[in-house]
């Protein structure tokens, strides 16, 4: 079960955006010295985008490395 949840894009999409959203605020907040709701909406925003981003890159690289691992089952039978 653990192993099931650690290869699904979509829950490592989840935890990568909340710990992203809470770094984001935090260095909006301590660099750039802007208000609670201004670093909110940036912490929010942006993670959500990398999120797309990240879940996008982690679905084609373990679907290259199931396919890889497939044809490589397959050429040694």
């Amino acid at each position: 079960m653990k192993k099931k949840l650690l290869e699904s894009s979509i829950i490592l999409t989840i935890i990568y955006s909340i710990g992203h959203i809470i770094i984001a605020m935090s260095c909006n907040i301590i660099i750039n010295d802007v208000t609670f709701y201004g670093a909110l909406t940036d912490g929010i925003i942006e993670p959500l985008i990398n999120a797309v981003w990240f879940y996008i890159i982690h679905k084609l690289v373990k679907d290259y490395f199931k396919s890889n691992s497939n044809s490589s089952n397959f050429a040694s039978n």
